[in-house]
């Protein structure tokens, strides 16, 4: 029986091919931002074989975009923020506007009107944060002064896109020439009145659902289940991004930015975001997908020089104008160099945008075949300039004693010092299990090295002395650093499995008799742990029934052994040792009641 399903088929081979293409890139150490784009290009139009359904294709790619707004707005820090805002936000704003007059010099050349080609400057004017994070947390750049002044830059750029959003919508008229002939007070007053919505949906969200919302998430968190946690996120991401663009006019990107920033400032925020990640993740992929069905790819042999003139404007104009602006707050070459290459490529939001600009037929379809082309090429060259970038620090290091010093300290593959520490435990990540064990260790005065790659969650412990390296423990640099060949026992406190089977691997490879105990959440991340070389794997689960299992014993030989231990000898079930504890506890002395 042959069955008709367009959305399967655009998800499933969308997802496919994503993953083989983004495989594919990511093996060239390319993004695999460029893999997901490319498997848009396959199946769309353009190309031969198979075609998706480019109407539902763009539906997906709106669920993309809430869910992606909606992760920028937990990750947003206004603490981050202000303390680099005396160069951020002056340097984001110039360099927007550099970029911005670029494309609008560029889109003359073409013939453009002069709303296109604002529109076409803006999106080329902001980075890819997906991109830009990548390549910092690669060469461990995010907590240093250089990484936090690109993520401050990035957060700036991002809010004036979520500005851009809203207003061009209601300046529609005005950007495609229709605007001419009405009067500056209907455009006031039209611009007046979405600013107005915006600004009482945002009130809202800053007096009601900063209550409402992590209200919601501390109630459903308190009933247990996992799933239902879950549930609650997405529906809170999805929810205010529709109230937002049905009930005030705004976008759905705006209304999931500010559910997730609301959001971050709840206890819950690092779990909300673990939960919703994996179907971000995946409408992620299915937004660039739907992305790049768009795409001509004859696009870059017809249109030869303006796509060269593009890549120009993202590449160079971008990084030069950025780089000015460090120097002349006085930063380093170096921190200037690492802003440039970092700002040197586009993403999501130029997507978004240009599509925005499409779709109320501002621009020509022409322009965001540019773009597209600009960010597929500036996303393959990034890693070029970040490796152009390392051999330049290494140059300068090697110049003079002087120069090594500072250098050193800049470079983006810096060396993490061995500890000093023998006979030590290290201990990796810092979590609500780690925490426990890490005090545990110090009240018992062991020697004690932990390895956590968010410096917040260390902070006391650098306070009280203990030593830290916050890295990512499955870097062979911060394994070496860690002198496991002299530690006492290696404790992985890290919640995913896999993850810690990198750093079991490579404890394992430097010390073969080290004891090394990991925690895991199912038996197959028991078993992967145990291959890689691990001396013990506890699974929670297992310990929290043996641990009951044991109570139940204890409490059968205190109340009524002869009962309690007929169970326990006949091979009794978990289950069934629970039911017995229960009947154990009825024959108990009641407790005392208030007279």
């Amino acid at each position: 029986m042959e069955h008709h399903t367009p959305l399967i088929s655009t998800i499933v081979v969308g997802l496919v091919l994503a993953f083989l293409l983004g495989a594919a890139a990511q093996r060239i150490k390319v993004s695999p931002l460029v893999g997901y784009l490319l498997a848009g290009v396959a199946m769309g139009p353009f190309t031969p074989g198979f075609v998706g359904d480019q109407n539902l294709a763009n539906q997906l790619a709106e669920i993309g975009v809430i869910l992606l707004m909606f992760g920028v707005g937990l990750h947003f820090s206004l603490k981050d923020l202000l303390s680099v805002r005396a160069i951020a936000i002056p340097g984001a704003i110039v360099q927007m506007g550099a970029a911005t007059l670029l494309g609008l010099a560029l889109a003359w050349a073409l013939k453009w009107p002069l709303g296109a080609g604002i529109v076409f400057g803006l999106a080329l004017s902001v980075a890819s944060t997906v991109v830009l994070l990548r390549a910092l947390q690669e060469r461990r750049l995010v907590e240093t002064d250089r990484g936090r002044i690109a993520v401050g830059w990035l957060i700036v750029e991002d809010l004036a896109m979520v500005l851009a959003l809203v207003l061009i919508p209601a300046l529609a008229g005005l950007l495609k020439g229709e605007g001419i002939t009405a009067s500056t007070n209907d455009i006031i007053i039209q611009v007046g009145l979405t600013l107005t919505k915006v600004a009482v949906f945002v009130g809202l969200m800053l007096v009601v659902g900063r209550r409402v919302i992590p209200w919601t998430l501390h109630y459903v968190a308190h009933t247990g289940s996992r799933e239902l946690f879950r549930l609650s996120v997405l529906a809170i991401a999805l929810g205010f991004a529709y109230v937002a663009a049905t009930l005030f006019g705004a976008s759905f990107a705006l209304g999931a930015f500010f559910a997730g920033m609301v959001l971050a400032e709840s206890e819950l925020s690092h779990r909300a975001a673990q939960e919703s990640l994996p179907l971000r993740d995946a409408f992620a992929v299915l937004f660039f997908v739907s992305v790049g069905m768009l795409f001509d790819p004859m696009v870059v042999v017809k249109d030869a020089l303006p796509v060269l003139a593009t890549v120009a404007i993202i590449v160079v104009g971008k990084s030069l104008a950025a780089y000015a602006i460090v120097r002349l707050f006085g930063h380093s070459q170096m921190t200037a160099l690492t802003i440039s290459a970092s700002l040197a490529q586009i993403g999501e939001f130029s997507f978004i945008l240009i599509g925005l600009g499409v779709s109320l037929a501002i621009l020509p379809e022409r322009g965001r075949d540019l773009v597209l082309a600009g960010a597929i090429i500036s996303i393959m060259l990034n890693p070029i300039l970040f490796v152009l970038l390392d051999w330049f620090t290494q140059r300068e290091a090697a110049k003079s004693d002087a120069g090594a010093a500072e250098a050193q300290q800049e470079q983006s593959r810096a060396e993490v010092p061995v500890t000093k520490l023998t006979d030590h435990v290290v201990l990796v990540g810092h979590g609500r299990v780690g925490r426990a064990i890490s005090q545990e260790l110090i009240d018992r005065k062991i020697p004690l090295l932990v390895i956590e790659a968010g410096e917040k969650a260390t902070q006391k412990l650098k306070e009280d002395g203990v030593e830290v390296i916050n890295e990512n423990a499955a870097d062979p640099v911060v394994a070496k650093a860690a002198n496991f060949g002299h530690a006492r026992c290696l404790l992985v406190a890290i919640p995913d499995g896999f993850e810690g089977g990198q750093v079991v691997q490579q404890a394992r490879n430097i010390n073969e008799n080290l004891p090394i105990i990991a925690r895991s959440h199912s038996d197959d991340q028991t078993q992967h742990l145990r291959k890689l070389g691990a001396s013990r794997v506890i699974m929670g689960e297992n310990e929290i029934a043996r641990a009951m299992f044991e109570d139940a014993r204890s409490l059968g030989a205190d109340t009524a052994p002869t009962h309690v231990d007929s169970w326990l000898d006949d091979g009794a079930t978990l289950s069934e040792v629970e039911g017995g504890a229960k009947t154990v506890a009825a024959k108990a002395d009641p407790p005392a009641t208030t007279p």
